[in-house]
């Protein structure tokens, strides 16, 4: 039987080749914690990737866009917990001023309370969000209202506020614009203001003024209850974004991250085989030809 050189050195030596490339890529995937080195050892699962990273980053987007609409919301309903709060005031100073006991003097005292209270409500429809634009107003504009040089108020912005895209093909209206709220609600309290200061009979101010700050109180209480229905229902979207987050990433990892016990295992195990097989080879390249043949 003739032996060539060659069927002698390179069986052994592609199988060790092949051991080696084994262990250093079960090395390299337990030190990087990933299970492949570069897309092309896995075109396929690097495919997948690709796309769970992509909706991750989406996600990550909505969560935050869904963060800011709540804390919108939550300024909006606190700011309207404020105004509500004010306009039950002027609710029971005009049901005071309607009392005919009262004196000129004190009915001026009054109309003092209600522009100071008018003054504050302008405060409040002139806040600003947490981006610094205002709270109120609209689609544009640096203040929601403004004052005129005559003292009268009126809204200053634009158009309705722009919603908010919280998912895909979703999206959510965070504020409201001021002119919603709060109405003639200036013009109601400027006028009752007038009226109790020039004195003599005041009914019919007061039942106008009262009709009117029922009906402000209500549509306050309307959009505290619209905004909290939006905050519910962002909370549930929230939610939801964090269990697709947590799902996408139990799938990446499945797909990604070394199983490191299974891949200790894998290499001591290659590193066996690769040893023996040296030794083998080792033990064989010894021999002598005439020992060989023998």
């Amino acid at each position: 039987m003739r032996i060539a050189t060659s069927q002698l050195y390179d069986r052994p030596t592609t199988l060790m080749a092949r051991l080696t490339a084994q262990a250093d890529a079960a090395q390299t995937s337990i030190s990087t914690e990933k299970k492949y080195a570069t897309p092309s050892a896995n075109a396929g699962a690097y495919l997948q990737l690709q796309g769970l990273k992509r909706a991750t980053a989406d996600d990550k987007a909505y969560a935050a866009n869904v963060d800011l609409a709540r804390s919108l919301l939550e300024q909006t309903d606190s700011v309207l917990d404020h105004v509500e709060s004010q306009l039950q005031r002027v609710q029971e100073l005009t049901t005071q001023a309607a009392t005919g006991t009262l004196s000129d003097a004190n009915r001026t005292a009054i109309a003092t309370e209600l522009d100071s209270i008018r003054d504050e409500l302008f405060a409040l429809a002139n806040t600003k969000d947490v981006r610094g634009a205002p709270l109120f107003g609209g689609a544009t504009g640096d203040a929601a209202y403004a004052r005129a040089a005559d003292g009268t108020i009126g809204f200053a912005g634009t158009g309705e506020p722009s919603p908010i895209p919280v998912a895909e093909g979703d999206q959510v209206e965070a504020t409201v614009p001021g002119s919603r709220i709060f109405g003639d609600m200036f013009a109601m309290i400027g006028d009752l203001s007038a009226a109790l200061q020039a004195g003599g009979d005041v009914s019919a101010a007061t039942d106008t003024a009262l009709t009117a700050v029922k009906a402000r109180l209500d549509t306050v209480g309307t959009g505290r209850a619209s905004a909290g229905a939006r905050a519910a229902r962002l909370e549930l979207e929230a939610d939801r974004l964090s269990e697709l987050g947590n799902d996408r990433e139990a799938t990446r990892a499945s797909i990604e991250d070394t199983d490191i016990a299974s891949a200790v295992t894998e290499l001591q195990k290659t590193l066996t085989v690769l040893q023996a097989t040296q030794a083998s080879f080792t033990k064989l390249t010894s021999l002598s030809l005439f020992d060989y043949l023998r």
